[in-house]
């Protein structure tokens, strides 16, 4: 058996293709490929406006700065993440709180992020980054209510749930990342993601407010509609209006992006598949413990709870399983002790921190490699 990922981009020649026109074209950077991977990309989440930038982190940094993160405001965002999604609000000198998790799902734990609000005058704290991790969405509408319960602004960190969606009390579809309940979605499009550009990442919402700010900000504050200009001197006239960065994301990752995107219902379907496998496979052995599914779940990650987490990541790496572990709880890292954030703080995530192992999830994982990875999974717990 060949080695095994727990994650593998799948590009195509039709993929190859697209990059290849581009690369042909007029333009490689700041050119019709980026507006028309926007466009796309927005009417498949159901977001009215999409921002192509460099990547996810990029993206949550831009959101933060257009909600006017600065020094002296504060943040709640999960343990359980990518650095990114607390470093963004650091980037801005905002302070970064966080709430435990929901053991059965590692997503933000709502309750906890409510007697985090409660123990603090209202205002204390500015806004809520809840992360649909490994693919299963937050309940936004909760979150929403939250939010304006007590003032706050969201971010959804989407980046592992592209086509993921929840059902709300209504018994609605929410699709992540629509705008219909956070001000602002962000999805990054690295190699082991749904949809994979290499580097590259969307911002997407439902304001065009925001929208606009979004715009300038990745050109370096610029702007050239007149519209927006104090003067117009010309053709060649533009205006820096505001501090920004330059976060642009290149047309030929927006053509492999377009491409990408024709198949990300397929290759969504197939993750959940692989899922419904490994929950079968799993299930008559109790001391391995999947994080909880849902109907609605994008299954970037399938992540298993084990009592010996370290000897199950070394057996499969003897066996060619290349396993990862998601992720090192944010306060637990060096640079986050240094603001005081210390052990024992978060006893959900360091509990789930201790057992928890993403095992191989992508579209292209054969049933015959699947397979594979279940028997050595069950050779392991047998030995125990």
């Amino acid at each position: 058996m060949s080695p095994i990922p727990y994650g593998r981009q799948h590009i195509t020649a039709a993929d190859i293709a697209a990059v290849t026109e581009t690369l042909q074209s007029d333009f490689l950077t700041q050119g019709p490929k980026v507006a028309e991977f926007e466009q796309k990309f927005a009417a498949y989440i159901g977001a009215r406006y999409a921002v192509a930038v460099a990547n996810g982190t990029a993206a949550l940094h831009l959101c933060a700065l257009a909600l006017g993160v600065q020094p002296g405001q504060r943040v709640i965002t999960s343990p359980i993440t990518f650095a990114a999604s607390a470093n963004c609000v650091l980037y801005c000198g905002g302070e970064v709180h966080f709430a435990d998790i929901d053991p059965a799902t590692a997503l933000i734990d709502l309750q906890q992020v409510r007697q985090l609000l409660e123990r603090h005058p209202r205002g204390y704290f500015h806004g809520l980054i809840p992360v649909d991790f490994a693919g299963l969405p937050v309940n936004l509408e909760e979150a929403r209510q939250l939010a304006d319960e007590f003032g706050l602004w969201l971010i959804e960190d989407s980046c592992h749930s592209p086509g993921g969606s929840f059902t709300d009390s209504q018994g609605r579809e929410q699709r992540c990342g629509s705008g219909q309940l956070a001000e602002l979605a962000i999805f990054s499009f690295h190699p082991v993601k749904h949809i994979a550009t290499g580097e590259g990442g969307m911002i997407t919402t439902n304001s065009e407010a925001l929208y606009q700010d979004l715009l300038k900000l990745r050109t370096h504050g610029i702007t050239k509609d007149p519209a927006q200009m104090q003067r117009h001197d010309g053709g060649w006239y533009m205006e820096m209006q505001e501090l920004g960065y330059n976060y642009r994301m290149p047309d030929m990752l927006c053509a492999l992006g377009i491409s990408q995107l024709e198949r990300a219902e397929a290759g969504l379907a197939r993750r959940r598949q692989l899922a419904a496998r490994y929950d079968a496979a799993f299930a008559p052995l109790p001391s391995v413990r999947p994080l909880a599914g849902a109907a609605g779940h994008a299954y970037h990650l399938y992540v298993i709870q084990v009592p010996d987490r370290k000897g199950l990541y070394d057996f499969l790496r003897e066996k060619q399983i290349f396993a990862q572990v998601h992720y090192i709880p944010v306060p637990a890292m060096p640079y986050y002790q240094q603001l005081g954030w210390q052990p024992g703080t978060f006893p959900r995530a360091e509990a789930y921190y201790a057992h928890c192992l993403s095992i191989p999830m992508f579209p292209t994982l054969t049933d015959e490699q699947q397979d594979y990875v279940v028997a050595c999974i069950q050779e392991f717990i047998r030995q125990q």
